[in-house]
């Protein structure tokens, strides 16, 4: 079963240790990306670019925000596959992946609520997996990982 010392079985801690980097890997990505989206959001807001919160974007700042969250996401995928313990282009497209699932669940929250216009909420959810591709692929470009 591999390298054994009395209780500790060392190839399921490193597998286990592998998914935990994996997992954290992908983790990370979302965060950065949620949370540096929010931040642009509210800095938007704020000095007046946006509308106030309860009031809906028109097509030109959707976007604007579907712009920024593109580079954004890139940035978020090119961070998971650099923290990824081995295969970046994995992890950066599972990050995508998640992408679809947040993003769907987007659409549907926000489907009859009028914060826009529909065809935004749908756009997070369709480019989720190519961005977080080309965030991987620019790391794999940089770092010279296949």
């Amino acid at each position: 079963m591999g390298l054994t010392c009395d209780w500790i079985e060392w190839d399921w801690f490193v597998e286990h240790e592998m998914n935990r980097k994996s997992i954290w890997a992908v983790v990370v990505g979302v965060i950065v990306i949620v949370v540096v989206t929010t931040v642009v959001d509210i800095a938007l807001h704020v000095a007046g670019v946006f509308p106030p919160m309860d009031q809906p974007i028109d097509d030109g700042l959707a976007l604007l925000a579907t712009s920024y969250r593109i580079v954004i996401s890139v940035g978020g995928a090119w961070l998971t596959a650099r923290l990824a313990p081995d295969q970046p282009m994995k992890h950066a497209v599972i990050l995508g992946a998640v992408g679809v699932v947040l993003g769907l669940v987007g659409v549907v929250a926000t489907w009859n609520l009028g914060l826009g216009p529909r065809w935004y909420p749908i756009s997070l959810a369709v480019l989720a997996i190519p961005q977080c591709w080309a965030g991987g692929r620019l790391y794999e470009m940089q770092s010279g990982a296949r």
